[in-house]
């Protein structure tokens, strides 16, 4: 955000909250919902950056978007069903509360000791209902503006291979990142040079 803020991007990143009824019966749509709800508060023109599971529900917002940006995004229907198998998710997924700072290391292994610090204890445990929907496969409309995957090629959780087909067939343009993980455009040692290449392919669009 900070190279954003410094090429003139007024920048928001609202964290998702659970449903009032509770973790364990927030839903996909629940999320859906509050994206639209920051989206449409913002200025014009938008751009909606998403990253995993944030991807998904950025295409699901895709017709306020002026552009976007997915980074290793959970894929819609029917590339969904290319992701490696998973057993359905419980109620409730314990990523904070069975997080080690060791896993996290192993998770991270392109970032510093000091984000993995940040990142093992910032972990938050998320609702098994959003993901088990999510896996199952979303039905996106046909995207009507400009749009920028990123994918890492040594991604544990969505392969990289199924990232490059899945931004083909959204005729997106694409940026390769060797040697980084799944959270490494965000948060790994090049994430900054990521963000510059974001906003040259941003003010491409725009200028």
């Amino acid at each position: 955000m900070r190279v954003f803020r410094a090429d003139g991007f007024n920048c928001h990143a609202p964290d998702l909250l659970p449903s009032t009824s509770g973790l364990a019966k927030t839903s996909l749509d629940d999320y859906r919902q509050q994206v639209q709800e920051h989206w449409l508060a913002m200025d014009s023109p938008k751009v909606i950056v998403g990253a995993s599971l944030g991807g998904l529900l950025a295409l699901m917002n895709a017709e306020h978007a002026n552009a976007m940006v997915l980074i290793n995004p959970l894929p819609s229907a029917p590339w969904n069903s290319q992701i490696p198998a998973r057993e359905n998710y419980p109620e409730i997924i314990p990523w904070q509360s069975n997080a080690s700072l060791a896993g996290t290391r192993r998770a991270l292994f392109d970032c510093d000791e000091t984000t993995c610090l940040y990142a093992f204890r910032h972990w938050r445990d998320e609702s098994g209902a959003v993901m088990n929907e999510a896996m199952q496969g979303i039905e996106i409309a046909q995207l009507g503006c400009p749009l920028l995957v990123i994918a890492s090629e040594l991604d544990g959780d969505i392969p990289f291979s199924l990232t490059k087909k899945f931004a083909e067939s959204l005729n997106a343009s694409f940026i390769h990142l060797p040697e980084t993980s799944h959270v490494g455009p965000l948060l790994g040692k090049n994430a900054a040079q990521c963000a510059f290449r974001t906003i040259d392919y941003l003010n491409s669009q725009f200028l």
